[in-house]
């Protein structure tokens, strides 16, 4: 939703002004320059990336309309799941769990937060470290070390999508400058035109230039801090994950565990003690 708003507040605010300088929207409107600098900047995107790169770069044009990955009550049901995860263990112990972690989708423990169930990335990281737990990995050392160096990995892959589309913005004021000076040629060529139709001509070629600033600084640029910032969101759940089993595994009671894991929310996704004492008092942490 904010994504269409900005757009028309970007574009908006462009055209109105250059209604009240008098201007011509007609002038504007040069679909040659358009093909030259989108279908350059196109070409140029595909030579830089694999095809990997762009497979998720079209994947992540859905985040742009998706606002936040997680919200307060996304985090209050995180923390509700390791909360019921932790006390089967410290009640039932490791052999408890086992059945839940190798069929998620199954799970009568899992089935009580849909949120979390869905989620497979999260599941998958989890799960699979709760088994190397029950494997008899107990140094939190190396799990840490372990855990981060998973989590980089999927940080590194957020970055390589940003830069992606980042280096598409850069590269916009350039090819705007390319449409502009062959429209400046097109323009020699009919140099002994009257000065009205040459103006026209010169205009034309300008539009190119316009474009491809406006393109970059207006669109595609902050389309690269938007999905880089929706990845770094995306990232905190991971480290939520982790700080849970990481807490977990030194010992902790799962209601100390999991108040350290909400200490390390932002401020507007952070439940507060209160809540979260309520929400574990009236939670059901029964498994069938």
């Amino acid at each position: 939703m904010f994504f269409i708003i900005g757009l028309v507040v970007v574009f908006g605010s462009v055209v109105t002004g250059y209604l009240m300088h008098h201007g011509k929207l007609a002038v504007l409107w040069q679909p040659n320059e358009i093909v030259i600098i989108c279908g350059a900047a196109l070409g140029a995107f595909i030579i830089s990336n694999p095809m990997d790169v762009i497979k998720d770069v079209g994947k992540s044009m859905k985040m742009l309309f998706k606002g936040k990955p997680y919200k307060k009550s996304d985090y209050m049901e995180l923390l509700l799941f390791m909360f019921a995860v932790f006390k089967l263990i410290k009640t039932k112990g490791m052999l408890e769990i086992e059945a839940h972690i190798e069929d998620p989708e199954q799970s009568t423990l899992f089935s009580k937060y849909p949120g979390v169930q869905h989620n497979h990335h999260a599941v998958v990281f989890f799960c699979d470290y709760l088994r190397l737990i029950s494997m008899g990995v107990d140094n939190h050392y190396v799990l840490e070390d372990l855990m981060e160096k998973d989590i980089d990995g999927h940080t590194h892959h957020c970055h390589v999508i940003g830069t992606a589309i980042s280096n598409i913005a850069d590269g916009m004021p350039a090819l705007g400058i390319v449409a502009a000076v062959l429209g400046v040629i097109t323009t020699m060529g009919s140099i002994s035109e009257p000065p009205a139709i040459l103006g026209g001509l010169i205009g034309a070629a300008l539009v190119g230039t316009f474009l491809g600033v406006l393109l970059s600084y207006g669109v595609i640029a902050p389309m690269a801090a938007f999905i880089s910032k929706f990845g770094e969101a995306e990232i905190k759940y991971f480290e939520c994950m982790k700080a849970g089993l990481i807490g977990n595994l030194r010992g902790n009671a799962p209601v100390v565990t999991i108040e350290f894991v909400r200490r390390i929310l932002g401020e507007h996704e952070q439940p507060t003690f209160k809540e979260m004492e309520e929400a574990i008092a009236n939670m059901d942490t029964k498994t069938e």
